[in-house]
C-alpha cells in the first residue's frame, strides 16, 4: 500500500494504544507496521515468507512468528512488550524464528499482561481470507476486537443482511460470533500497482454472549442449507435434517438467504 492518507484512516480507526496487545497478519512490507510500532512501543507479527520474516526480526520492537497463519495457536501468544523485560541474551532468542509451538515461551509478561485481550489487524489475501476468518473463530474469546483490509466484495457478504444477494454461509458463520462493520472502503489507486478490485476495512467485534452451538455442526448446517440457493429448503436441508431425526419446526418452504442468523443458530441448538 503507498496511500499514506489511507494508511492513516486505517490506522485511526484501529486506534491503538500504548501497550496493548496486538496481532499483525502479513505484514508483508511493513506498511501499517511501522505506524503500528509506533503507538503501540511493540508489536507481533505472523509472517510466512522467511525473507520477509527476517527482516521484520532486525527490528527490536517486533515479535516475529515466522508461520502459515493457519497453523498458529492464538491462545499461545504473549504480549510483545513482554521482550523488553528480558535480559540483552533471552531478547537475542525471542527474536529467533518463532514456531506455532514456541510461541511466547521464555517471555515474561509482567502482572497481568497474560490475562489481557488481543487485538488482530491485517490485511489478508483473497484466497484464503475465508479460512482465517474461520481459524480465528475458534480464539474469539481472546480477541478484543478485529481490523482487517479485504476485498470489498468480500465484507459486503460478511456483513450483508438475510434475503439480499450478498447473505450466505460467511455471513451466517461470522455474524453468530461478530458484530461487524465496514469502517473504510479503500480504492484500488491505494496501492502500487493497483489491483483490479475495490478493497475495504472491516472492524470485527466479539458478541459478549454468542449463541452456544457447535462450530462444526453449525458450518455443516448451513453449509447444506446454502448448497442449493436457488431452490427451497426442503430439497437440501430437509433431507439433513430427516437424517438426524429432527422433528421440531422449522419453516423448510423457503430459500436459504431468507433466513435470518438467529434463527440458523436456533436450529443448530435443537438439532445438536
Amino acid at each position: 500500500m503507498s496511500d499514506g492518507a489511507i494508511i492513516d484512516a486505517i490506522i485511526r480507526a484501529i486506534a491503538p494504544l500504548p501497550g496493548q496487545h496486538v496481532v499483525e497478519i502479513g505484514p508483508g512490507l511493513a506498511a501499517i507496521t511501522q505506524p503500528l510500532v509506533e503507538r503501540l512501543g511493540a508489536l507481533t507479527v505472523i509472517e510466512l515468507d522467511r525473507d520477509l520474516a527476517a527482516q521484520l526480526r532486525a527490528h527490536a520492537h517486533l515479535q516475529v512468528i515466522e508461520s502459515d497463519v493457519l497453523k498458529v495457536d492464538f491462545s499461545q501468544i504473549k504480549p510483545a512488550h513482554a521482550v523488553s523485560a528480558l535480559s540483552p541474551s533471552d531478547q537475542k532468542a525471542a527474536h529467533e524464528p518463532l514456531t506455532p509451538a514456541s510461541v511466547g515461551s521464555g517471555l515474561s509478561a509482567g502482572p497481568g499482561a497474560e490475562s489481557a485481550k488481543m487485538r488482530v489487524v491485517g490485511n489478508l489475501p483473497y484466497n484464503i481470507s475465508t479460512p482465517i476468518l474461520f481459524h480465528l473463530l475458534g480464539f474469539a474469546h481472546l480477541v478484543t476486537d478485529q481490523h482487517f483490509m479485504l476485498q470489498k466484495e468480500v465484507i459486503d457478504r460478511m456483513v450483508a443482511s438475510p434475503s439480499t444477494a450478498a447473505y450466505g454461509r460467511l455471513s451466517v458463520m461470522l455474524q453468530w460470533r461478530y458484530a461487524m462493520e465496514n469502517m473504510l472502503d479503500v480504492p484500488p489507486q491505494s496501492f502500487d500497482p493497483p489491483p483490479r478490485v475495490m478493497s475495504a476495512v472491516v472492524r470485527m467485534v466479539p458478541l459478549a454472549s454468542p449463541a452456544l452451538v457447535k462450530f462444526e455442526l453449525l458450518e455443516e448446517l448451513v453449509q447444506v442449507a446454502f448448497s442449493m440457493r436457488r431452490k427451497l429448503l426442503r430439497h437440501s436441508l430437509g433431507k439433513w435434517l430427516e437424517q438426524r431425526n429432527y422433528a421440531g419446526q422449522f419453516d423448510l418452504q423457503r430459500r436459504a438467504e431468507e433466513v435470518p442468523v438467529d434463527q440458523f443458530l436456533r436450529l443448530a441448538q435443537e438439532v445438536q
